[in-house]
Formats: structure tokens, C-alpha cells, sequence
């Protein structure tokens, strides 16, 4: 399978805040943020496996500054490392402020998806090929972030023997 350069997985979404998009605090609400990184993510993925493929996991998502209705709220996406199935992908979000022109880095996330062939099942995935020096960072340290996600993962696992699934009235 041939790899693919990671500029052939990037992709760019851009909206407006509205006032009904933010919270109590007068901030974009997280989830709302969350769904349009989760989106964003899957089309970067589509492009780069062109199957289906499912969110395996929201490995972090850090929230660096508030984006407010006076913003505008800029994604940028694209797969940064493969496995045989898998895809990490992260997603850069700008804050600009409309009035000054002021961009920040809001937030950063990283998500792992699973190509699936039609019967749900785990599918190989090409690799990619970093080009700028972003790219290059983001690829070089992946290994890195596979070994705490696949850490986390277990320990998630072992978590989950403890907690209870009846309901409180049963």
C-alpha cells in the first residue's frame, strides 16, 4: 500500500461563535468544540484510508485559551501516524478574535480511528509521509503518545471490572 503525504489528510473548517454555541461563562461550549473535532478528524481520515472508520479514542483534548463569541473558531486536522489499522490524527484549533485579527492557539487534540472493512472489521491503513517541520515533530513523537495511549487503555480496562452496571433501583 502506498503511503500518503500527511498534506493529502489535512483539512480546514472555520465558524462563527454564535451566542447560542457558548455557556454560562461566555465561552464556546467544550462539548460544541468536541463534536466539530471529532468531525473534522473524520474527514482527515476518510481522505487518507477512503473507508470507514470509527473514533477509537479522544486521547486528549487540552483546552488552552476561551473562544468567545467575538471569535471565530478555526480547525485544522490531519493524520500524523498509522498503525496497521489505526490513524492518529490531530486537530490544531485558532481562536481569532474578529475584532483585532488576534489568533491564539485555543486548543489541541489528538483521536485514534480504526479503518473497517463492510463487516466491521480492522482493515490496513497506508502510512504517511511527513513534509513540514510540524508535521515532522508531530510524526517523530507519535511513538511516544502510542505507548501512553496503549498504557492507558489497559489501565482503563482494569478500571472498568470495578465499576457496577446495575441501576441504582435494582
Amino acid at each position: 500500500m502506498q503511503p500518503k503525504f500527511i498534506r493529502e489528510t489535512r483539512c480546514f473548517k472555520v465558524s462563527r461563535v454564535f451566542p447560542t454555541d457558548v455557556n454560562n461563562h461566555n465561552t464556546l461550549f467544550g462539548g460544541k468544540l468536541m463534536a466539530y473535532i471529532d468531525d473534522i478528524a473524520s474527514i482527515s481520515v476518510s481522505k487518507l484510508c477512503r473507508a470507514t472508520a470509527v473514533t477509537a479514542s479522544t486521547d486528549s483534548v487540552d483546552f488552552l485559551q476561551p473562544i468567545r463569541p467575538s471569535d471565530s473558531v478555526s480547525l485544522e486536522s490531519f493524520i500524523t501516524h498509522t498503525g496497521t489499522s489505526s490513524m492518529e490524527v490531530f486537530v490544531k484549533v485558532i481562536r481569532e478574535d474578529m475584532r483585532t485579527g488576534d489568533r491564539t492557539i485555543a486548543a489541541t487534540a489528538f483521536l485514534t480511528f480504526v479503518a473497517l472493512d463492510d463487516d466491521n472489521r480492522p482493515i490496513p491503513v497506508p502510512g504517511v509521509v511527513p513534509e513540514t517541520d510540524e508535521e515532522k515533530k508531530l510524526f517523530e513523537t507519535a511513538e511516544y503518545r502510542t505507548q501512553l495511549r496503549k498504557h492507558r487503555r489497559e489501565e482503563s480496562k482494569k478500571f472498568a471490572d470495578y465499576l457496577l452496571t446495575k441501576y441504582p433501583w435494582e
